[in-house]
């Protein structure tokens, strides 16, 4: 059989194509902002995870071209040798503080964070318990981390209990991983139930925060201030490149632990170093969500407003914790999902289709996410458009 046989195997997206209403990969000529353009039409942005609305931050973008200025367009080799600037050293020490944790280390992005830390992490004689609705870059780390991989059923707490239950422990390691915020859903990991059973089981946990970070808690430090229980997670992971407007990944945790990644982390040693843009963007939009936490507030009530809109014009949207700003429409049909997000693009509406195999036939639905720096009147539009394509599509 020929290696590239299955490339031949892409009639779903050909039929999609055929019909007009592939919704993938469209092309912006601006900014990522509430607003952008699409074809040359100007287009309401509810589908980004431009949660803080800093990335056509006047500091932030003057951070980045300073470091660039100073430091050059790249740095030429892993931090582990050459590629190691004071900038990344800083960015570290920032983040450590604001997430009130021992050490920070970084990385190139979100995806090789999970890649670099659980493999770095656990071991052949080790078990990861890992909820289903978990990021495909757990997934693939827990591969690459050679330690038995189980699976417990999505946020069910007795599953998880139960599945630790059946597994000799002693000698082997144990690490509860989780999503902060499962980025479909917008629902919130149930994080107070997963320490009270890894204290049972002698189990570590580590929080996925992608999409909590500048998203939950008061100060926007994300899943585990949230719950007031930022000294029971024993990992944060972390992204850049959604609330801090950058590129690249993180991990918090004790010093130990972090020095430990640092030497034995794979993903770590042998990538390139962060961009200094990349780098000081993300200090400078670390700063201002130090300084400016009412951002955090603003994104909730856009977020709030918006539920209130859809629920008042018939949309039907998953119910799920008020606090995260994703929200997701129900569209049930796959092909129906994607006439809408063509159809609402054409509007001037931009928002990500969800389909099979990412969920279950049947259960297809609209990935909307809001931005601090969102206008009601923008909002207003969204509403009315998704509800009037919705309508003529038969879905409501």
């Amino acid at each position: 059989m020929d290696l590239f046989e299955k490339c031949n195997n892409m009639e779903r997206v050909e039929a999609a194509k055929k019909e007009g209403v592939y919704p993938y990969f469209s092309q912006l000529t601006s900014g990522q902002d509430t607003e952008v353009y699409i074809d040359g039409v100007k287009t309401v942005m509810i589908g980004s995870n431009n949660y803080l609305g800093l990335t056509n931050n006047s500091e932030v973008i003057a951070a980045a071209i300073e470091g660039v200025k100073n430091y050059g367009t790249g740095c030429s080799g892993s931090r582990f040798l050459n590629g190691n600037l004071d900038i990344h050293v800083k960015l570290e020490k920032e983040l450590a503080e604001f997430l009130h944790k021992e050490a920070v280390v970084t990385f190139g992005t979100g995806f090789q964070s999970n890649l670099a830390i659980i493999s770095a992490i656990c071991g052949r004689t080790d078990y990861i318990l890992c909820d289903r609705e978990n990021h495909a870059s757990i997934y693939d780390a827990c591969r690459l981390s050679y330690a038995k991989m189980i699976r417990y059923k999505h946020s069910d707490m007795q599953d998880l209990e139960e599945q630790l239950s059946r597994l000799d422990l002693t000698h082997s390691g144990v690490l509860i991983v989780t999503d902060g915020v499962f980025s479909m859903s917008g629902e919130i990991c149930k994080l107070p139930e997963i320490v009270k059973i890894a204290k049972k089981f002698g189990a570590r946990i580590m929080v996925d925060d992608a999409h909590g970070l500048g998203v939950l808690g008061k100060h926007g430090r994300g899943t585990a201030e949230h719950f007031g229980l930022e000294n029971e997670v024993d990992i944060y992971m972390g992204t850049f490149s959604k609330s801090l407007a950058s590129l690249g990944g993180y991990m918090a945790s004790d010093k130990k632990v972090v020095d430990f990644v640092r030497h034995n982390s794979r993903p770590f040693i042998f990538s390139a170093s962060i961009t200094p843009a990349s780098v000081e963007s993300a200090r400078a939009a670390l700063r201002i969500l130090n300084d400016h936490p009412e951002r955090v507030q603003a994104l909730r009530d856009i977020s709030a407003y918006m539920r209130t809109l859809l629920k008042e014009r018939g949309v039907k949207i998953m119910e799920v914790d008020a606090a995260t700003p994703i929200i997701p429409i129900y569209t049930y049909d796959d092909l129906k999902t994607f006439r809408a997000c063509v159809r609402l693009q054409e509007c001037g509406v931009y928002v990500n289709p969800v389909v099979s195999p990412a969920v279950p036939e049947g259960y297809s639905m609209i990935r909307t996410s809001y931005t601090a720096t969102h206008t009601k009147a923008q909002m207003e539009y969204a509403a009315d458009t998704i509800a009037r394509v919705l309508k003529e599509l038969d879905i409501i």
